[in-house]
């Protein structure tokens, strides 16, 4: 029965989702406080949550316990698997991934529901109501072609098991990181929605829907971060990005959220930005549906993509065509209803933030471009590859710039400033990017991109910091520090990507056990070959001395793994890891002449990569605990002052 109570409270969870979008539109048409009609919106959020939470709970449980009688456990898991790949099993599918989607996004509504106060009443019922109208679509894939507990007529002897590609540690979190950011975006997309219905875009819209940005934010970041180095160590071919379509789906709503990020902070602190805001608020959600599109349209054959058929992608295309089209539309009858704001100057930190959106939402395009561009010609018979020769030099045009302001920007003052009040700050850090540009070119032959990766990275890395200066550190908002480490992180990250580009070494080499080869300065050995065994694979495990100038030997032992369930071979990479870089290493089959292939990376700094993906999370954090803090601190001030005015009324 467990399959079927969960089937049940996903149907009660759609009713009420249908519930929440009637009554908070009928609420927002009566107007004023909508009456006892308005009181069933915020009930019905909150049931939806707990519903969809019991029946994502009950799939769990059925995976937990392998239940070969539901179709998505016998195609994606198998008795002797380990239990964490057993539950992540559950998200490791179309449909147990497009229920985990719906359930976070119910359960975020409930927060809504239960705890938001900060917007006008009507505001927020027409935004439960959106939100309503959204998980309703998601809801109505779900059931109506995409059943998670769908059961067998005859319950199989045993399941087929899980891509071995994707039993892994990393892509057990992985993905339900992104679909937190995925929700939190459809959630900013509610308020842009509930606000241009009313037609109140303020700032305390703004300040109500940037924790959910921040949020969102936050966990695509970390999402994006782990399926990196997922790809990195997981894949075996050594690369930590290769600009693969459902990479770029990650991506993408990333871009946007980031400067959604930034104008609806702008708003939210100064009134500014007011259709920047909301036209952002439709593009991040756009670029999560975008990608929700390409993963399980059937269209991208990628180890990250869920092949469906294509009737599963038309329902979703028609869900795309439906939520961003109506809220383009939206947004073109009532852009004019949407004041400009407080004005600003070009030089103010508004303006560098502005300059800074539009860079943004160029490298959007040209990663949108670059991603659909091979589909449509593919439409027509012609097949291309799209890949870094395009996305490194086109985007760089936009990015080297952006890093530039960025550095610079939160030096300036709001509304109105000059550049001539931070010319030593100006002068300091172009005068560290030129003396790192001439150091790493005198190092060697280093390419134009990586060369201005490694000179931009220290004068951001420093500018970062510039703004503490001056001020007493103990007395600083957390979000000022938070904005600090995530702009310090993204030097860092930037730091490592052009180390690897310029400085990484590979060595292909067939060896005897006994003999030796270099790359870079490590010396590896091979001692030996043996077979071991898992839970459910066999490998050909290598046994490698690895010592770094001719220290101490480290013992890798890279291995290439054979599934039976399901039949696949994969190579398990092993890393040495140092704080100037990692040396990569992967085995492959037997040459001949008891020769063993060995494939070994030495990569400089490459681990700054997500050292700098962590400290950009982490500055979020700080600055969604900064906001959250700081809106408590002023609701209780509020409160206190109305408090003493009517006391001194009375």
């Amino acid at each position: 029965m467990t399959a079927e109570l969960g089937l049940a409270a996903l149907w009660l969870a759609a009713a009420l989702a249908a519930l929440q979008l009637l009554s908070g539109a009928l609420a927002v048409r009566a107007g004023d406080d909508g009456g006892e009609i308005a009181k069933l919106t915020r009930p019905a959020a909150v049931l939806q949550g707990v519903l969809a939470g019991f029946a994502f709970l009950m799939l769990l449980w059925v995976f937990a316990v392998t239940d070969l009688s539901v179709k998505l456990v016998a195609s994606n898991s198998h008795s002797m698997k380990p239990m964490i790949f057993k539950l992540s099993g559950a998200w490791g599918n179309h449909e147990g991934s497009m229920l985990l989607w719906v359930t976070v996004m119910a359960l975020a509504g409930a927060l809504i529901a239960g705890i938001e106060r900060r917007l006008p009443e009507r505001t927020m019922q027409a935004t439960l109501s959106a939100q309503g109208f959204v998980a309703l679509g998601f809801y109505a894939f779900l059931l109506l072609s995409s059943n998670p507990f769908e059961r067998l007529p005859v319950p199989a002897v045993e399941g087929l098991g899980l891509n071995p590609l994707l039993q892994d540690i990393g892509l057990a979190f992985h993905p339900p990181t992104l679909y937190f950011g995925y929700v939190g975006l459809s959630i900013a997309f509610s308020f842009a929605v509930g606000a241009l219905i009313t037609r109140q875009v303020t700032p305390d819209f703004a300040s109500a829907m940037r924790p959910w940005v921040l949020g969102a934010w936050v966990f695509l970041t970390l999402g994006i971060t782990a399926g990196s180095y997922w790809a990195y160590y997981e894949l075996g071919w050594g690369g930590w990005w290769f600009w693969d379509p459902v990479e770029n789906a990650s991506l993408m709503p990333w871009l946007a959220a980031t400067a959604l990020l930034h104008s609806a902070s702008v708003l939210a602190a100064r009134d500014a930005l007011r259709a920047w805001t909301i036209m952002l608020g439709v593009v991040a959600f756009s670029m999560s549906m975008v990608g929700t599109f390409l993963v399980r349209s059937g269209i991208l054959t990628s180890v990250h993509a869920f092949a469906v058929d294509p009737e599963r992608g038309t329902f979703i295309l028609f869900l795309l065509a439906l939520y961003i089209g109506g809220a383009l539309l939206l947004f073109a009858l009532r852009a004019g209803t949407v004041s400009e704001g407080e004005r600003f100057s070009v030089a103010s930190r508004e303006g560098a933030l502005v300059f800074n959106n539009v860079m943004l939402s160029a490298i959007l395009a040209i990663v949108l471009l670059g991603t659909l561009y091979p589909l449509l010609t593919e439409a027509f018979d012609v097949r291309v590859s799209v890949g870094p020769p395009y996305f490194n030099p086109v985007g760089a045009i936009f990015v080297v710039p952006m890093l530039l302001v960025m550095a610079v920007g939160p030096l300036l003052r709001w509304r109105q400033d000059g550049f001539g009040r931070i010319s030593r700050e100006l002068a300091a850090i172009g005068a560290l990017i030129l003396a790192a540009l001439i150091l790493v070119s005198l190092i060697g032959d280093v390419d134009l991109l990586p060369l201005l990766g490694l000179a931009l990275a220290p004068g951001l890395a420093v500018a970062s910091f510039l703004p503490l200066r001056g001020r007493i550190l103990r007395r600083l908002p957390i979000a000022t520090w938070g904005m600090v480490v995530a702009h310090f992180g993204i030097a860092v990250a930037l730091f490592g990507m052009a180390s690897e580009s310029a400085f990484s070494e590979e060595r292909l080499a067939a060896v005897q056990i006994g003999e030796r080869t270099d790359v870079g300065p490590w010396t590896i050995e091979l001692d030996g070959v043996a077979p071991v065994a898992g839970p459910n694979w066999t490998a050909i495990e290598g046994r490698l001395s690895a010592s770094y100038g001719g220290g101490e030997p480290r013992i890798l032992r890279p291995q290439a793994r054979n599934f039976w369930a399901p039949p696949q071979e994969t190579a398990e990479s092993v890393l040495a890891t140092r704080w100037n870089g990692q040396l990569y290493a992967v085995i492959g089959n037997e040459a001949g002449d008891g020769r063993w292939q060995l494939r070994l990376w030495w990569k400089p700094f490459v681990t700054f990569i997500w050292y700098g993906g962590i400290l950009i999370a982490l500055g979020g954090v700080l600055a969604l605990i900064g906001r959250v803090v700081g809106d408590v601190k002023r609701r209780t001030v509020r409160r206190k002052v109305a408090a003493r005015r009517k006391e001194a009324l009375a």
